[in-house]
């Protein structure tokens, strides 16, 4: 099915079908972004819908990948292991263009997409609001994921995100603060900032690490 510039992908995977819906830039792409879902939502999330949305025209094909206990309707993620299963069963269709892959996905998406970056081959790591701890708990730190990724990784993280505040990164995270942004980079009214301009801070920061990386 598709719409526009826009095409919906079901891929099996051991896990169960994943879906892949496609934003594909007019012009010659110079890389597929694939991001994926935290484990409270789908690719809804506002963020990623910015990305896909901004991306394309500046020559780069996103693929939004819902993980296939998503798909299935549960409201529940299952564990860490799973999620990878899941999503390097997929990676053959994100790869299929002949294109690099860009890795990524917000929370638990994006840990996923370090977890497994280096076996899969990816170009490169989003990571959106990456979960370096649990809420009230940063001694059950997640950094050996990120840090662990061994690719170029960016960290898009909100400034009050209880999962992990942008100065509780270690030391040479490349990381972009949206201001006062929680988990899910909603700003309250009182801090004077629109949505627009959220997104927009996001959606400026990746294109422009992207075309710093990709030349």
């Amino acid at each position: 099915m598709s719409t526009g510039a826009r095409e919906t992908e079901t891929v099996a995977t051991p896990a169960g079908d994943a879906r892949i819906t496609w934003y594909r830039t007019a012009e010659p792409a110079r890389a597929v972004v694939a991001l994926s879902h935290g484990a409270g939502g789908g690719i809804e999330a506002r963020d990623l819908q910015a990305l896909a949305a901004a991306l394309p025209a500046r020559g780069y094909s996103v693929a939004l990948v819902e993980q296939p206990w998503r798909v299935a309707g549960k409201k529940v993620a299952p564990a860490p292991k799973t999620l990878d299963t899941g999503w390097t069963a997929l990676w053959p269709a994100l790869a299929k263009p002949g294109l690099p892959v860009v890795a990524g996905g917000r929370s638990a998406g994006a840990r996923v997409a370090c977890r497994t970056a280096r076996e899969l081959g990816a170009r490169a790591v989003v990571a959106l609001s990456f979960p370096l701890h649990p809420p009230g708990r940063p001694e059950k730190s997640r950094a050996d994921e990120l840090t662990g990724a061994g690719v170029p990784t960016l960290v898009v993280q909100g400034g009050r995100d209880p999962f992990g505040r942008p100065e509780e990164f270690p030391p040479g995270t490349e990381l972009t603060e949206v201001a006062h942004g929680d988990h899910g980079f909603a700003v309250p009214k009182k801090a004077g900032v629109g949505e627009a301009e959220s997104m927009a801070v996001i959606t400026d920061a990746v294109t422009g690490w992207l075309d710093g990386l990709l030349g």
